[in-house]
């Protein structure tokens, strides 16, 4: 009888440990997180550039509220988007070492800058600093008839190297990089 109940004891009292440590996993998150990478076809393992960064969404909101004229912002959402060059590359005209960087931009009317920061794992801008940028360039702006909701970079191919386009709402940001 003895034996029993501490059977029982047990087996109650694993049911309830195993319920109280079970991993509870989020839902999906607002602005996905997304990569691009050049050259984009996946038959090309040897990339040369590659851009980790979140997906924001208008839902009805224009890019001044979400990204405003003048300011710093992070180029997508939640962390700073971080870009790997894998070679050397001649970004917006000026030259960027292979390696790993947190990607800014200032939006305006007729140009985006765009910045090259060496601190890596940031929250947004929150913790931006000018004096770490490795390059501020400038990317041309357009606009396109097909609108995007959803914050999207892809590349262009262009003679003697590609142009990273940001795309948002009519908003095209144009800039070119060359290997």
């Amino acid at each position: 009888m003895k034996n029993l109940f501490t059977i029982t004891l047990m087996v109650i009292a694993l049911a309830f440990s195993s319920e109280a440590t079970a991993q509870k996993f989020s839902g999906l998150d607002k602005s996905p997180a997304d990569i691009a990478s050049y050259p984009t076809d996946y038959k090309v393992s040897q990339k040369l550039v590659r851009i980790t960064y979140s997906r924001p969404q208008l839902k009805g909101r224009s890019i001044s509220e979400l990204a405003p004229a003048g300011k710093v912002w992070r180029t997508g959402a939640n962390e700073a988007p971080e870009i790997i060059f894998y070679k050397d590359a001649t970004v917006g005209g000026k030259s960027v070492a292979a390696g790993t960087y947190s990607l800014f931009t200032i939006p305006g009317d007729k140009e985006w800058t765009v910045i090259l920061n060496k601190n890596l794992n940031q929250w947004g801008a929150y913790s931006y600093q000018e004096g770490d940028d490795v390059v501020r360039v400038p990317a041309s702006v357009s606009n396109a008839s097909e609108s995007l909701d959803a914050f999207s970079i892809a590349y262009k191919d262009v003679d003697n190297g590609t142009h990273m386009v940001l795309g948002w709402g009519n908003t095209r940001v144009s800039l070119p990089i060359t290997f």
